[in-house]
């Protein structure tokens, strides 16, 4: 009973210090920017040397809120015997979607706009905003402003906010949409989604499952909609990068998930 006792005083102590922790001053905020920036570059370096199965699903809803149409679609992100990353469709259904179609920029947010990772090389693109302080289950976070400063034509960004592990300083949510140039007079709308990640090789936390549930409101009228994406099953293909941690090198160990 002590023992119990003592785990939730120190639980709820752990998140109450973390609630109460003061703000970081503006130039802690900028240092907290680029080094979190650079661990997502690391990230997606390491990212790119993973197999895994990706599950996507799109549902269209009646006022009601029941399913009347889908897009599904099952793919392996895999390498080539030659080394080449490339997407081997394993199931896709026929669609019965009835008022919905996926077009280039759904299609571009599926692969690398709500797995969101913003990179030192991205971080010129975007203006990051300090928010505050949260709580995400039982990690101290970060919360940041994330929108594009200039969009160009046949490119696609995310806006919206991100979470970042005070302690990892990496990203481990994100919530927002897709945005980019749409052409004169195009009702194209696009949800907004919520992406979890998970520390899956002790270092990294890689995207584990996207949640859309929104109304898009078309020229035509409101349409109810409901996706969600499944990363699973990650596995290290090879490792041939090297990543650097206070300046210390060293190579990540081949070890499955």
């Amino acid at each position: 009973m002590h023992r119990i006792a003592c785990a939730i005083v120190l639980s709820a102590g752990t998140i109450l210090s973390a609630a109460t922790a003061p703000d970081p001053t503006p130039a802690q905020i900028e240092d907290i920017i680029a080094k979190f920036a650079a661990k997502e570059a690391d990230f997606q370096r390491a990212r790119s040397n993973y197999t895994y199965r990706q599950t996507a699903r799109v549902q269209e809803l009646d006022e009601g809120g029941t399913p009347v149409g889908k897009w599904e679609m099952v793919s392996d992100i895999i390498f080539t015997p030659d080394g080449k990353r490339t997407e081997k469709v394993v199931r896709a259904p026929m669609a019965t979607l009835r008022n919905l179609q996926l077009d280039p920029g759904d299609v571009q947010d599926l692969r690398d706009v709500q797995p969101f990772v913003l990179t030192t090389e991205q971080l010129p693109k975007y203006n990051v905003r300090y928010i505050g302080r949260e709580q995400v289950d039982e990690i101290g976070c970060y919360v940041f402003a994330v929108r594009p400063k200039k969009m160009e034509s046949g490119q696609r960004y995310f806006e919206g906010q991100v979470w970042v592990d005070d302690r990892d300083l990496q990203i481990v949510k994100s919530y927002g949409r897709g945005v980019g140039l749409l052409k004169r007079g195009a009702d194209n709308q696009y949800p907004k989604f919520e992406t979890y990640r998970e520390q899956i090789d002790g270092k990294y936390w890689f995207p584990t499952y996207t949640i859309a549930n929104d109304t898009l409101q078309f020229q035509t009228g409101p349409q109810k909609i409901k996706m969600m994406v499944k990363y699973e099953d990650y596995k290290q293909f090879k490792s041939d990068i090297i990543i650097k941690y206070e300046d210390v090198e060293q190579k990540p160990e081949l070890k499955k998930p």
